[in-house]
């Protein structure tokens, strides 16, 4: 059966108003990504600016703190690209030094001859509990952490937990802050970890990232598991 005038009428409207649709939305995207790649070109040309006064390089000192969860696992990606870079670079842990931990085996496994790998700490503090032992090994940590850093063949040392050595005063944090800012060769890299760093070497530091603890499985009785904290 055919359509009827009316039929016919209507469907021509609504082809008409259907087109008429598409191209309402076709201007609308148009005009959308035109704002978008001016939006962009702008940013651009800012960042281009701000990017030409930033000429100078040199070592950084960085430090990792605060109470969440990532301080060594960033500064251990740092040390993977710094190996990648072809960099050399050196491992010094003041704290988990009888943790089985995957970058620990990694690094020695598999880049022994890019990253040395140095083991100073027992372990935490209150499972030695015996606070002679824990200063003995902060002091020999920081006495490897000082030849590494000064050795030309090294770019990047990574001081993993040095912060609590120092928290507890098992090391001088007036000896590591002068070392690092007059005897540290210009174009070392040395990143810091740990939570509570003190005043001294946040002020000292190039670069402090904090990290800040929102949730963490440990407080709904999940124990630590391999890939994730070791």
């Amino acid at each position: 059966m055919g359509r009827g005038p009316c039929q016919s009428v209507r469907l021509r409207t609504s082809l008409r108003s259907g087109r008429r649709r598409t191209e309402d939305m076709t201007e609308d995207t148009t005009a959308e990504n035109a704002r978008h790649t001016e939006k962009m070109r702008k940013i651009k040309a800012a960042r281009d600016k701000m990017m030409e006064t930033k000429t100078e390089e040199k070592g950084l000192i960085m430090v990792h703190t605060g109470p969440g969860k990532g301080k060594s696992s960033s500064g251990f990606g740092m040390v993977m690209r710094s190996i990648q870079h072809g960099m050399g670079c050196a491992v010094v842990q003041f704290i988990k030094g009888n943790w089985a931990t995957g970058e620990k085996s990694f690094l020695r496994e598999r880049f022994a001859d890019e990253c040395r790998f140095f083991v100073s700490g027992e372990g935490f503090t209150w499972e030695t509990q015996d606070k002679e032992r824990d200063i003995a090994a902060a002091q020999n940590g920081w006495t490897i952490a000082q030849e590494q850093i000064l050795d030309p063949e090294i770019d990047f040392v990574l001081l993993d937990e040095i912060n609590i050595a120092l928290r507890y005063d098992y090391l001088d944090i007036d000896e590591v802050v002068d070392f690092l800012l007059t005897r540290k060769p210009r174009m070392t890299h040395v990143c810091l970890t740990g939570r509570n760093a003190k005043p001294e070497l946040i002020e000292a530091a190039d670069l402090v990232t904090e990290m800040t603890l929102i949730k963490h499985p440990f407080r709904d009785g999940v124990k630590a598991q391999k890939g994730v904290e070791f």
